[in-house]
């Protein structure tokens, strides 16, 4: 398997896209004006507290006053509160927090009102980027996120990630962090961190002690409120740190000081790794050369297609995401219904993983797939289903499907969900139609279905279609009938038809006889 990160940089925003042996899996934009990004920690002020909801409203500077719930407060709220009175008046310079002694817990039933008062100011953290309507999801819960670990504040705790198996491998890791954690740290030790030495495990723990200390240096100079304390890393920097392994085979970038900047990341992370960092220099756009831009066409709509004619349909609705998915006309002699179903249902649990993270979809997500009968094929489904979203880094949870075939998933929503315009002007009428490339797929899997029976196979077959997709279909080299030519070993004639819509296409053999699959 292999790994390329794909990066185009304009006047107004980065664009990152991670390709997984040439396919589409992650997508995302940074915006230069973004200024709640997750991971930016605040010296917030609260407005009120609403007992009701058991939470209170602070300003961060957004719109919209942030959120922050009891439950997200932290057990150490207390020696927080404590902390920041010290530092901001100067009464305490010592940011190791070795010499500090913590406060009792609060409890985890408790009222915020007992602990947060209107007009005081409070560290806090952004862990859920402004949606919609809603400001920031807030947190006092304090975490600074490093390539091997995480840098908890206040604490003594020791945590593995669960997707470290090896029994012997956690017990190595959790005595070596446990023999370099500072005192009242706590440390969540990464995936990544498996099989690595304990220098490079340090390394990664002065850097985020570093980035504590600059933060806590800020406090007893800051003369408004609110304000950021301390900035997330540039996107570019956060995708590395979370996804950066042994199977990436490039990082293209555009822009020679972005390319700098990433050289210069991966130097600290993995510096035998240099040399994979490339600029990109070329006439073509870059999302163009990569076949990103089509993939995007095709991966964004309503409807998305699969192979052998399956496809889905995903719809948005405020409360959760639906998806549907659909064996189309495909058809197969040699298997019956039951098995036919469980291979396209295979099929789409892997297009459907793909889709959650590629439009980082978040919230409660519900699959219809198609009916199977026996309890062992559910069974196989549900288990494909979970090892496709393995590796998926947000936190989500896979329910088995219920008595109606349903499965449900629920999946963190920290920023808001992708969405690119995948239509365009209709040229015909008023109104929008899918652009060609879609259109294309469709026809390109048509015509496999008609070339696979014999009797078809020996007819000269006519397409018949509206004159700007017929001019889309033979432009270039190799054109997109040269490509079918290559594929099938069988010459296509391309008939403009000005009386057909956009989207209108037919099969005709020489005597003008309709063709279908």
């Amino acid at each position: 398997m292999n790994k390329e990160l794909i990066v185009r940089s304009n006047s107004a925003a980065v664009d990152f896209a991670l390709l997984k042996d040439g396919k589409l899996i992650e997508l995302s934009t940074e915006v230069e004006d973004n200024k709640f990004s997750v991971g930016d920690i605040y010296i917030a002020k609260i407005r009120k507290s609403v007992s009701g909801l058991n939470a209170a409203f602070l300003n961060v500077g957004h719109d919209k006053d942030g959120f922050l719930h009891y439950h997200d407060l932290g057990p150490k709220l207390l020696t927080l509160q404590k902390f920041i009175k010290q530092v901001s008046t100067g009464n305490s310079r010592d940011f190791s927090l070795k010499n500090l002694t913590f406060e009792d817990e609060i409890p985890k039933d408790g009222n915020i009102e007992d602990y947060l008062k209107s007009q005081q100011n409070l560290l806090v953290q952004v862990v859920k980027e402004p949606i919609s309507t809603k400001g920031p999801r807030l947190s006092a819960e304090l975490s600074l996120a490093g390539r091997y670990m995480v840098l908890i504040p206040f604490s003594d705790r020791v945590s593995i990630s669960q997707k470290i198996a090896s029994r012997e491998e956690r017990k190595r890791l959790k005595r070596l962090v446990q023999s370099i954690r500072p005192k009242n740290f706590g440390v969540i030790i990464r995936t990544v961190a498996q099989d690595k030495k304990v220098a490079e495990l340090d390394g990664d723990l002065q850097q985020l002690l570093k980035r504590w200390k600059n933060l806590c240096s800020k406090l007893n100079r800051i003369d408004k409120y609110p304000t950021k304390v301390l900035s997330e890393m540039n996107r570019s920097a956060t995708i590395l740190r979370d996804i950066f392994d042994d199977q990436f085979k490039g990082i293209h970038v555009d822009d020679s000081q972005l390319e700098l900047e990433i050289k210069e990341y991966i130097e600290q992370i993995a510096p035998k790794k240099k040399s994979l960092v490339k600029h990109y220099n070329n006439a073509v756009p870059i999302y163009e050369k990569f076949g990103i831009e089509r993939q995007i066409k095709t991966s964004f709509g309503k409807t998305v297609s699969m192979p052998k004619g399956a496809y889905l349909v995903i719809e948005h609705t405020e409360a959760l995401h639906v998806i549907d998915v659909n064996s189309g006309n495909r058809s197969n002699k040699s298997k019956g219904q039951e098995e036919t179903a469980l291979e396209v249902n295979m099929l789409a649990a892997t297009e459907i993983a793909r889709q959650l993270r590629l439009r980082d979809m978040g919230g409660i997500i519900v699959v219809d797939f198609i009916d199977l009968n026996r309890a062992e094929n559910r069974k196989k489904l549900f288990e494909h289903f979970r090892d496709e979203m393995a590796s998926d880094r947000t936190k989500h949870k896979i329910l088995p499907p219920s008595r109606f075939g349903l499965i449900q998933v629920t999946r963190q929503r920290v920023r808001p969900v992708m969405n690119i315009k995948t239509k365009e002007p209709n040229p015909n009428t008023k109104g929008e139609v899918e652009a060609p490339i879609v259109l294309i797929d469709k026809i390109t899997a048509e015509l496999s279905k008609l070339l696979k029976h014999s009797k078809h196979r020996q007819r000269k077959i006519h397409l018949h279609i509206h004159p700007f997709i017929a001019a889309y279909i033979t432009k270039g080299f190799p054109s997109i009938r040269m490509q079918w030519w290559q594929q099938h070993r069988k010459w296509i004639r391309i008939v403009p038809a000005d009386a057909f819509y956009y989207l209108e296409y037919r099969f005709y053999d020489e005597n003008r006889k309709r063709l279908r699959p």
